[in-house]
């Protein structure tokens, strides 16, 4: 039998300082979550932990047209579609 790879999503809640990233399984169980500085350093340092988590098939980012406006085009993956709300 073949392994099926897990559903994982990821989300960002972004704020001026500092955002907070997590992720859960397709069970809503949550796998991790942290935090990272609001800035190039920590945009960089997010994504890389986004991608140590397995395979995130999907983020949605949280204020994407305002404090997070700097994470989509680092992205070039998931997180350069991200949604305003």
């Amino acid at each position: 039998m073949a392994d099926i790879p897990a559903k994982i999503t990821g989300g960002v809640d972004t704020h001026n300082h500092a955002h907070v990233a997590a992720t859960i399984d397709s069970a809503g169980c949550l796998l991790g979550a942290a935090s990272f500085a609001a800035d190039t350093a920590g945009y960089q340092q997010l994504l890389g932990w986004l991608e140590s988590q397995e395979t995130v098939a999907r983020v949605g980012v949280e204020g994407a047209g305002s404090y997070g406006a700097g994470l989509g085009p680092l992205s070039g993956g998931p997180l350069a579609s991200g949604q305003s709300r």
